[in-house]
């Protein structure tokens, strides 16, 4: 094949290689099982709630969970503050712990560097695919809890933090900002699972590794005598989505939080691609 062949080839090979990575990711059971998993939480909440004779009082439980019998449109903020610790990086971690590990030990790695395909635009693809993965997760919390609270409870304009009040599509929009934050909270954590996954042929390792660190820099950020270490734990920004929800929005620990994952993900791509080009693959 001709040079410039080959070289209007590579982007269509790279996007069908995406495609067809994000068919396999959402054609197994696992995938939609904790997608469904995830929905869940906002469903139980809100059924939990409505199905209890007293209103949760002021200052219990999640945050807005008090305000949830006045206005439906809170189901899905309070999901999301339930998922955020544990439940989203537990998902994200077994599919970005998944990446190389589990074609490693599956046997299909080697299929997969066959040329025009290469480990560099393979590492894209598959970190690509977790990213997406991590807006799905999102979104499913957050359109859960938007459904089932539309449909349990009423639904008007919404109160922010600031005191301001504002009309049901904002209210929306604000919520989808809110989804956004946390996907990009999440990207670092899957740079990270997209590195361990490198370096071993057993996938639960990986995903249990992920899971672990991300428990681990919640637990250290938690620490007030390790103040100096928080900015750089990459879990630092992940509940900082409170600026979106005062008026006028403030996007600074949005810009923070984009920031500090852009390092990571600079970081363990680097890491990743350093492990992954020099591995030998031996199935």
């Amino acid at each position: 094949m001709p040079s410039s062949q080959l070289l209007r080839s590579r982007p269509a090979v790279g996007w069908a290689l995406l495609a067809s990575e994000l068919s396999v990711l959402f054609r197994r059971r696992r995938t939609w099982a904790m997608l469904l998993a995830l929905a869940a939480v906002p469903i139980l909440i809100a059924l939990a709630v409505r199905l209890s004779s007293a209103t949760p009082p002021p200052g219990r439980g999640p945050a807005f969970l008090d305000q949830i019998t006045q206005n439906g449109l809170f189901v899905g903020a309070v999901g999301l503050i339930v998922c955020v610790p544990l439940f989203l990086p537990l998902t994200v971690g077994v599919v970005a712990g998944d990446t190389i590990a589990g074609e490693a030990s599956a046997g299909t790695l080697r299929y997969l560097l066959v040329a025009p395909a290469g480990r560099v635009r393979l590492l894209l693809v598959k970190f690509a695919a977790a990213v997406v993965f991590c807006v799905a997760a999102t979104l499913a919390v957050a359109v859960a809890g938007a459904a089932i609270g539309i449909a349990l409870f009423p639904v008007g304009p919404v109160t922010l933090l600031s005191g301001d009040t504002i009309s049901v599509g904002e209210s929306l929009l604000r919520s989808l900002l809110v989804a956004a934050y946390i996907s990009v909270s999440l990207i670092g954590l899957s740079a990270i699972g997209l590195f361990i996954s490198t370096l071993t042929d057993v996938p639960v390792g990986a995903m249990a590794s992920t899971i672990v660190l991300a428990v681990v820099s919640q637990v250290l950020d938690s620490l007030p005598q390790l103040d100096w270490l928080h900015p750089w734990l990459f879990s630092h920004y992940w509940l900082g989505f409170g600026d979106l929800l005062r008026q006028p929005i403030s996007w600074d620990s949005f810009g923070n939080n984009a920031i500090l994952q852009a390092a990571y993900v600079l970081v363990f791509a680097a890491l990743a691609y350093g492990r992954f080009s020099s591995k030998d693959i031996l199935s």
